[in-house]
């Protein structure tokens, strides 16, 4: 079996969101999917890949991984090269699915659970929409979508969100209510008033709700490592699951200063690219929890790795989502198939909303988890009317 085609397909709504599609000489079709700066990502994907993958064996994974890596710029990042070697790396596990019969997770090793607990980010149904995303900035509140605009709900009434969470059996949430004065003050100081502000939702949780529901912290590595520690200090007594990306990924001397300064975990990080600098972080007690996102970080070729690595050090691992459909479904088959998961990010705006308008099937969710996709490969397809969208760009590269 050989690679006979590469196409990338964009659509100017989702203009974030890439998917590829690697079709054979035999006839199958493997879907991959990757996230932010799509026009780059598919320029690459053409111009250099291509050459690259085509006329090749889709099932020899390891060896096209490192073929696409093999680059001077593909360096332990998760910039373009990294994301579009990440969706291919995607569509060629769904290619060596779909050639066995068997979903991803069989062929990633099986099933090390029956059901998979999930938490809820917290984003609403306009999130991660924009063309230009920037934190807070493109947030796009429309609580007209449908009644999980949980951005707008978490910074307002965290208390009704965390008590309709418990009610569909999701046990645990992840809010950033320090975003806005990070960005107001560049990362490097807060207002006694905007404080209040963002400790506020804490308070409405542990209020309503008690202890019955985790409250995991993202910062989007805003925040310099002096205000890091005086935040994880302030929100200590709420008791919260993790710190996500409290400060910028690039140093693991400072990662661990903070790790060293609180008892609340520290996640990281869906910021990096590729194994490597999870080593660094992982040989410095820095994280206690490894995420990592397969649409950016290598894809399941890498992710597993990822995931052994964090074992290997017994952390537990935690993949991330808050992108497209595919990468979502992607990231749960790589949840099943590692025994070391702790816990698969969902986005219930997402999945009961605009990644139905993209793929045939989702993932079943109920009483706080996630089931097995069954299918063959990733278990899903672009749905037909994709293809028949006015605003859907469609490039194609050939052997």
């Amino acid at each position: 079996m050989k690679i006979t085609r590469i196409e990338t397909l964009r659509t100017e709504e989702f203009a974030n969101v890439l998917w590829i599609r690697v079709h054979t000489d035999a006839g199958l079709i493997g879907l991959g999917e990757t996230f932010y700066g799509a026009g780059a990502v598919q320029s690459h994907i053409h111009d250099t890949l291509s050459a690259r993958l085509l006329g090749r064996d889709p099932l020899h994974i390891e060896a096209l991984h490192r073929e696409m890596l093999n680059l001077p710029m593909a360096q332990s990042s998760t910039g373009v090269e990294y994301r579009a070697a990440s969706a291919i790396d995607i569509a060629l596990w769904d290619l060596f699915g779909k050639v066995c019969g068997q979903p991803v997770h069989q062929m990633l090793g099986g099933l090390c659970r029956k059901r998979q607990r999930i938490y809820n980010t917290c984003a609403g149904y306009g999130y991660v929409r924009s063309h230009n995303i920037k934190p807070v900035g493109t947030w796009n509140f429309d609580e007209s979508a449908g009644p999980y605009e949980d951005l707008h709900g978490f910074m307002t009434r965290a208390d009704a969100v965390a008590e309709s969470l418990l009610a569909a059996g999701i046990t645990a949430m992840k809010i950033w209510p320090f975003d806005p004065a990070a960005i107001a003050n560049d990362g490097q100081s807060i207002t006694p008033a905007e404080l209040k502000a963002a400790i506020q939702p804490f308070e409405k949780i542990r209020r309503a709700v008690g202890d019955k529901i985790e409250i995991m912290v993202e910062f989007h590595s805003l925040w310099n490592l002096p205000m890091a520690k005086k935040i994880a200090r302030w929100l200590a007594p709420y008791n919260p699951t993790w710190y996500e990306d409290p400060i910028r990924m690039n140093s693991p001397q400072a990662l661990a200063e903070l790790a060293r300064s609180t008892d609340v975990w520290i996640c990281a990080s869906e910021t990096l690219g590729s194994r490597f600098p999870y080593k660094d972080m992982l040989d410095r007690d820095a994280m206690a929890v490894v995420m990592a996102d397969l649409c950016w970080t290598g894809g399941l070729t890498e992710g597993r790795k990822i995931a052994a690595m964090a074992d290997t050090y017994h952390r537990p691992f935690a993949p991330h989502d808050c992108v497209g459909p595919v990468g979502f479904i992607a990231g749960i088959h790589a949840s099943f198939s590692q025994p070391n998961t702790l816990i698969q990010e969902s986005v219930r705006a997402f999945y009961t909303g605009w990644y139905k308008e993209l793929v045939t099937v989702m993932p079943v969710i109920e009483d706080g988890h996630v089931l097995p996709m069954e299918g063959p490969g990733l278990g899903t397809e672009l749905l037909p009317a994709v293809f028949e969208r006015s605003d859907l760009t469609v490039r194609r590269s050939e052997a």
